[in-house]
Formats: structure tokens, sequence, C-alpha cells
């Protein structure tokens, strides 16, 4: 690197830091909140409904990221990243409250207002991505994939502490995880205030697309498949697996390091697999993100707390690999992007409620070898992929 560009890279590197720090955050209070909610509404006495929250989590998700979407294209960024973590804090602090006081539909309340926080921060990482050229953002994505991780595993390495802080409210540790996660995102809100998002002609001129046209665009429906399906597949999996593993008799602290094993998965490879997919294209992502999803699936069933690890890690790697791939390619419609990651939570609302009735009826089983048939769809975008598409 010349001595020009190092300045350039640095202040690039500052300048995004701020909202890596975000997303970190927020990683990490959706892992001590939302991705244990079913064992929330397992505690209030309706297991046979354990997919609802996340299932409203996704529907209210769906609902607001095409809304987000347009707020930042007209608005910027910030004013929809900032309005999309003081959201979560408010959701947040309201499911605690319903989650303690046993009032199932406060706890849905609060549940429903994360999810439509979610559908807003969760577009942070196309604010990476468009900071940086193209050839790039797979790497740039990657990073942000990084330091999410680093916010859950903070999180789960917290788990006795907050085991300690719900003894002292009278509340469990899956429902004090609801306060936690709200104190971090109003934490993330603040820091968002301070970032300095790029802006400019190029940026200006993309944003103006019209949705219409964008889904013309050759790609863009099958990209759209890739991302929903890998977002579909992997929420419903990793928001019912933890039922499983309770049934299995596994303790608070083993389903929090199975979770952290997933959130390896999902984020702690960003530095290898963002690369790869800027060297190797898009097909390298869907297909080996297809294959790793389908091996998630497969490998659930399986007897043995080892094997629910193994495939934990799976579903999180799997995701990885087509959800960065999927969002590169989006990085080059931003109008298409909302709707887009609308279809994903929609996509995992579906796969939580009906997965959860799947399991109540045919077990858990049934529910993976379903999960591993459509495990397959990222193929079809692979197929429609340009084999020169970086």
């Amino acid at each position: 690197m010349s001595d020009a560009a190092r300045p350039a890279a640095l202040s690039g590197a500052a300048r995004l830091a701020p909202l890596y720090a975000a997303q970190a955050l927020a990683t990490g209070a959706t892992t001590v909140s939302t991705v244990l909610a079913s064992l929330i509404m397992s505690g209030l006495g309706s297991e046979a409904l354990a997919g609802l929250p996340s299932t409203l989590i996704q529907a209210a998700a769906a609902t607001s990221a095409g809304l987000f979407g347009a707020l930042m294209l007209r608005r910027g960024r910030r004013a929809g990243l900032s309005l999309a973590f003081a959201l979560g804090t408010m959701g947040s602090l309201v499911g605690f409250l319903g989650a303690r006081a046993g009032v199932t539909p406060l706890f849905l309340t609060g549940a429903m207002l994360m999810g439509a926080a979610q559908g807003g921060y969760q577009q942070a990482r196309y604010a990476a991505a468009e900071s940086v050229p193209e050839a790039r953002r797979g790497t740039a994505l990657g990073a942000l994939m990084l330091m999410s991780v680093l916010g859950s595993f903070v999180m789960t390495g917290f788990s006795h502490p907050i085991e300690r802080l719900g003894a002292a409210l009278g509340a469990t540790p899956e429902v004090t995880g609801w306060l936690v996660g709200g104190a971090l995102l109003g934490v993330a809100a603040l820091l968002i205030l301070s970032w300095q998002p790029l802006t400019g002609p190029a940026v200006a001129k993309r944003e103006r697309l019209p949705l219409a046209a964008a889904f013309r665009i050759p790609g863009v429906k099958s990209t759209a498949l890739a991302v929903a399906t890998a977002q579909g597949l992997m929420v419903t999996l990793m928001s019912l697996t933890p039922l499983r593993a309770h049934h299995m008799g596994m303790d608070h602290a083993q389903v929090a390091a199975l979770i952290s094993g997933h959130i390896l998965g999902m984020f702690g490879f960003g530095w290898l697999t963002g690369p790869l997919i800027d060297r190797l294209g898009l097909r390298f992502g869907y297909v080996s993100g297809a294959l790793l999803l389908a091996a998630a699936a497969l490998t659930a069933p399986l007897t043995g707390q080892a094997w629910l690890a193994v495939s934990m890690f799976l579903l999180g790697l799997g995701w990885n690999l087509a959800f960065v791939a999927g969002s590169k390619a989006l990085t080059r419609f931003p109008a298409a992007q909302g709707v887009t990651d609308a279809l994903g939570y929609v996509a995992a609302g579906l796969g939580t409620l009906l997965g959860g009735a799947v399991i109540a009826r045919a077990g858990f089983p049934a529910l993976a070898i379903t999960c591993a048939v459509l495990a397959a769809l990222p193929l079809v975008s692979a197929w429609r992929a340009r084999p020169t598409q970086p």
C-alpha cells in the first residue's frame, strides 16, 4: 500500500468503527434476547406456540424492512439506523416487562417492536459495503460479521452474571436477557450518532433506481431467492433448536454455549468468507452455502449433544456464505435492498411458525429433513449468477 493510500485506508476504517461497534452490540442484544424467545414462550405456558415470538419478530421485520429501506434512501443511513436502534431499545424493555410479569400479549408486543427494529438495523451491512470499492465489498461485509461475533461472544460469556442479575430481579436468565439487550441497543443508538456515512454523487445516482426496474435487472430475483432461503432456514433452525436442546436436558449455560457455536459459524469466519467471495465470485458463496445449510439440517436430529453443536455451527457458516454473497450482489441495487430483506424475514417467520407445528405433530427430524430439501434453492441462484460476476 502506498503512503498516500495508507492514510485513506485508516480514515475509512475510522469512519466505519462506530457502525461496526453498533452492529456488534446489536448482535449481542439478539443473542441474549430473541434467540431464546422460544424458551420464554414455553415458560409462559404455551409450548405449542414456542415459535410464535420468532414468527412475530420476522413478520414485523418484514413489514419494516421496506419502510426503513425507503427512509434510508431519502434521509440517509444514519437517520434510519438511529431510529432502528432506538426502536429496538424500547422493544427490549417492553418484552422484558411482559415476560417478567407473565403477561404474554405484552411480551409479544415487545417481540414485534424488536422485529421492526431488526428490519432497519440489519441493513447496516449495506452501509458498510457502500463505503468501499465493489471489488472489496465482500471483505467489508466479512469484517462486519467478525465484529458481530465479538458482541455475541461477550454476551454468551456473561451468561452467569446474567443469571445472577435475573435472580436479583426475580426473573429467569432468558427474561433478563431482554433487559440486557435493551441496554446494548441503547448504546448502539448513541454510537451511530457519531458515525459519518459515505455520501457522494455516485451513491445518490444509484439510489434513484426505481424498485420495479431493479427487480427487472437480471440476477436480482435469483439473489433475493438465495438471501430469503438462507435467512429463512437459519432463523427457523436457530429459533427451534434451543427448545430441542432443552428437551435433551441441557441447562442455560449449555444452551448458551450451543448458541455461541452457531454465532461463531455465522460471524466468526467473515475474515475468510468475505475475501473468498470477492475472489471466487457469487457462485462459490451460493453453492457452498447451500451445501452447508443442508448438512446442518441433516445433522440436527442425530443423537447426542455434539451433533447438535456441529449442526448449529454448520448452520451459521452456511448462512454466512449465502448471505454475504447475496448482500454483496444487492449493493448494486439499493432500491431492491429493503424489500429483499423483507422477503427473508417473511421466509423466517413462516419457517418458525410452521416449524413449531411440524415439531408438535411429526417431531424435530421431520422439520430437519424439510429444511435440508429447501437448502437446495440457492443452487438456482448459483445457476443464474453470471460466471464473471465478482
